[in-house]
C-alpha cells in the first residue's frame, strides 16, 4: 500500500551546543548562571544556559517535505524517542495542530514547531498563515543582558542604541543597584527604556517597594517582570497598586514541571495583579495566551530561552499573528550566541526583526556547515 505524502517518516536530530560571545551575557564579575531548572543533580541557577546542548529536528514527510524544529536546552533522549515512535506513520494533515498527540513535557514545543512548519510547507504558506495571518510585518525586539556593572552598563546600552535599539532588558536581584543601573543609561543613553526580569529575585514586597520607588525617580524603566515569586499573586495586586512602572508577569510554559500552565495568565487578570505578560511557549498556546491578553486589553511580549534561529523564526511568526504582542520580545539569540545555525540570519533592522520570508513555513534554511561545526552527537530514528 503506498504511503501518503504527508505522512512522517523519518525524523533526524542534531545534538548541538553554541557558545555565546566573550563577554556577551555578563560583566565577568558578575557570572550567574541562569538556567531555572535543575540538571542532573546540580540545582537551579547552577549551570550558564549556553553549557547545555539543545537539538535541531528535520521531520522528513513521505514526499520530501522536511519540517524544521528547535528544542529548549536539556532535552531527554528517552522522551524524545517515545514521542517518535508514536508520531511516524502519521500523517501531518491528520493532526489537530493546536492539539498534537504528545504528552504535556518541556520537548512538546520542538516537535509542534516541525509539524506546524511541515505542514504549512505542504500548503505553500507561510507558518503566521496558520495562526490566521500577520498583523503587522516587523515584530518590536530589545536588545538583552544579564547583570551588568554600573560602571559597565552605561556605555553596554549604548552601544545597543547605536544600532537602533531603544530598550534594553537586565537581569537583576537584591545584590544589584538597579536605580543607579538606570542612572548610568539615562546618562550613555538618554532615551533608552530598561525592562528590569529579578526572575522573582527581589523575594517579597517589602524589598520590592523600595527598589520601585527609586525606580520612579530615574524614570526610564519601561516594564518590571517578576519582582517577587509568582506565588505572591495578592502582593503582585498590590505592587501594581503602589507603582507606576507596570508589573509584568512571565508565564513560561516550557517550565511544565514548575507547575507552569496557560490558566495562570487568567489568574492574574482576576486578581488586577498585572498589567501585562511575558510569553514563552509553543505555537498553539502563545495563540491561546495571546487571545486571553487581548480580550483583557492587556499587552504582551514573547519571551525566549536565548534561542537558536529556528525557534526564534517560530517566535517572530507567532508574535506577528498576536495582537496583544506589541512589548520588545526576547528575540536577541545571534547577539549573544556565536551562530543560530541559519543560513540566512532574520532581518534585524533594530528595534525590528522582519517576518521570515525566505518560502513558505518557518522562512529558513539550515546553515549545514555551522551545523557540523557545532554539532556533539545526534540520531536518527525511522
Amino acid at each position: 500500500m503506498p504511503v501518503p505524502g504527508g505522512t512522517i517518516v523519518r525524523f533526524e536530530f542534531d545534538e548541538v551546543m553554541v557558545p555565546t560571545h566573550p563577554g556577551a551575557i555578563n560583566s565577568a564579575t558578575l557570572a550567574k548562571p541562569l538556567h531555572m531548572l535543575p540538571v542532573g543533580g546540580k540545582p537551579g541557577w547552577a549551570v550558564q544556559f549556553d553549557e547545555l546542548p539543545k537539538l535541531i529536528l528535520r521531520l522528513y514527510l513521505a514526499d520530501g517535505t522536511v519540517g524544521l524544529g528547535e528544542f529548549y536546552r536539556d532535552h531527554e533522549w528517552p522522551r524524545v524517542e517515545a514521542i517518535c515512535a508514536g508520531l511516524l506513520g502519521r500523517s501531518v494533515q491528520d493532526l489537530a495542530l493546536q492539539d498534537l498527540p504528545i504528552p504535556l513535557c518541556r520537548e512538546y514545543d520542538g516537535f509542534e514547531c516541525a509539524i506546524w512548519d511541515a505542514y504549512a510547507k505542504s500548503i505553500g504558506v507561510p507558518l503566521h498563515r496558520l495562526l490566521g495571518g500577520a498583523v503587522r510585518s516587523h515584530v518590536k525586539v530589545g536588545a538583552w543582558s544579564s547583570h551588568r556593572t554600573v560602571a559597565e552598563i552605561g556605555p553596554w546600552a549604548a552601544g545597543y542604541q547605536r544600532q537602533g535599539y531603544d530598550c534594553i532588558k537586565l537581569k537583576c536581584d537584591l545584590e544589584d543597584d538597579p536605580a543607579a543601573t538606570c542612572c548610568a543609561i539615562a546618562q550613555h543613553a538618554p532615551g533608552m527604556k530598561v525592562i528590569f526580569d529579578p526572575n522573582q529575585r527581589w523575594e517579597n514586597a517589602g524589598n520590592a517597594r523600595p527598589i520601585i520607588r527609586a525606580l520612579e525617580q530615574v524614570g526610564n524603566v519601561l516594564l518590571l517582570e517578576d519582582p517577587i515569586a509568582r506565588w505572591m499573586i495578592q502582593d503582585y495586586a498590590e505592587l501594581r497598586r503602589f507603582s507606576s512602572i507596570p508589573i509584568v508577569l512571565h508565564l513560561s510554559l516550557p517550565y511544565v514541571y514548575q507547575g507552569r500552565r496557560d490558566y495562570e495568565a487568567i489568574n492574574a487578570i482576576a486578581h488586577n495583579a498585572v498589567d501585562g505578560f511575558n510569553f514563552n511557549c509553543g505555537l498553539a498556546k502563545f495563540q491561546i495566551l495571546d487571545h486571553i491578553t487581548a480580550a483583557a486589553g492587556k499587552y504582551c511580549w514573547h519571551g525566549s530561552e536565548v534561542d537558536l534561529g529556528i525557534l526564534e523564526a517560530m517566535y517572530v511568526h507567532s508574535a506577528a499573528a498576536a495582537k496583544s504582542c506589541v512589548w520588545p520580545s526576547d528575540i536577541f539569540g545571534r547577539m549573544i550566541r556565536a551562530h543560530d545555525l541559519l543560513a540566512t540570519p532574520l532581518e534585524f533592522a533594530p528595534p525590528y526583526v522582519r517576518v521570515p520570508a525566505d518560502g513558505p513555513g518557518l522562512g529558513v534554511r539550515l546553515d549545514t556547515e555551522a551545523m557540523t561545526r557545532f554539532r556533539v552527537g545526534g540520531r536518527a530514528i525511522a
